[in-house]
């Protein structure tokens, strides 16, 4: 059975690891695979295959922080394959095993004894010149703003067909109720439990009195514009990574993904230990 590993090629710890968590694996019976450029970048070569041949492997292990384990979601595309986050980084929030023992992590999860939480996805549809142009998922968040200019963009946010609002601001954030403790918890957003199943939509540095984050359901439909041509070169980053800007953006839709995201957790902390822990210093 195949097991995706996947690391942090600029994490030496990261680099590390996999030559003795695919050792491990090796052992047990198992075929370890990692995509060809992370496999070079290991100096594990024979163990690389292109990204479009991963398939659907019986669980994949994210060797890093949380970005590696966006960078495992976002490799898996809609699959619901299971994935450990081993923790090498700095936070870690979305991880479920800490990284100072690798192989009883590895060996508890495969032997069926993690945990395993489903976490909501989002949706993102991008629209220009009246043409759908992608559809993006995100584990995290989608963020319609200003991109390396210094003006500020004007956007019109839409639910379901209302007008919310119309400000000129840095952005607006759409988030998952896991993407509520990243950048909308920066831009001063709620923290939402993952159990809870919906958006969270938060302006970032509105121009405007009263401007508050909102918390929507999971059928609610998410619409942004760009009302004013002259303040209308935003860009769009889906979980951190930046799509090519456009000289005038459409829309962005957003609802809640028809796909879930499953981690595997062996650390035996919940939401709110793990919420103690890593903002309160508990």
């Amino acid at each position: 059975m195949r097991i995706l590993l996947v690391p942090n090629p600029a994490n030496r710890r990261s680099v590390e690891s996999v030559a003795v968590v695919s050792a491990r694996l090796i052992a047990l019976g198992y075929e370890p695979i990692l995509v060809s450029t992370d496999a070079e970048a290991c100096g594990v070569p024979e163990l690389g295959v292109p990204r479009s041949e991963i398939g659907e492997p019986e669980m994949a292990v994210a060797l890093g922080g949380d970005g590696t384990m966006l960078k495992t979601v976002h490799m898996l595309g809609v699959s619901e394959v299971p994935v450990l986050g081993i923790n090498l980084g700095r936070l870690g929030f979305l991880s479920g095993a800490d990284g100072d023992d690798l192989d009883s992590a590895l060996d508890a999860a495969l032997a069926g004894e993690a945990r395993v939480e489903r976490r909501q996805t989002i949706e993102v549809a991008l629209e220009i010149g009246g043409r759908a142009v992608g559809t993006y998922r995100a584990l995290n968040e989608v963020f319609i703003g200003r991109g390396g200019g210094s003006r500020g963009v004007e956007l019109e946010l839409a639910v379901n067909g209302v007008t919310v609002g119309r400000y000129v601001c840095d952005g607006v954030i759409v988030a998952t109720p896991t993407g509520s403790t990243a950048y909308a918890l920066s831009a001063g957003g709620p923290l939402v439990s993952p159990d809870v199943r919906g958006m969270v939509l938060v302006p970032v540095a509105p121009h405007a009195l009263g401007v508050r984050p909102m918390v929507l359901g999971p059928g609610d439909v998410v619409r942004v514009t760009c009302p004013n041509p002259a303040r209308a070169e935003a860009c769009v980053s889906v979980d951190g990574d930046q799509l090519p800007c456009r000289t005038v953006l459409g829309s962005v839709e957003v609802t809640v993904g028809d796909h879930d995201v499953r981690l595997m957790k062996l650390d035996g902390r919940d939401f709110y230990d793990v919420l103690a822990q890593t903002f309160l210093g508990a």
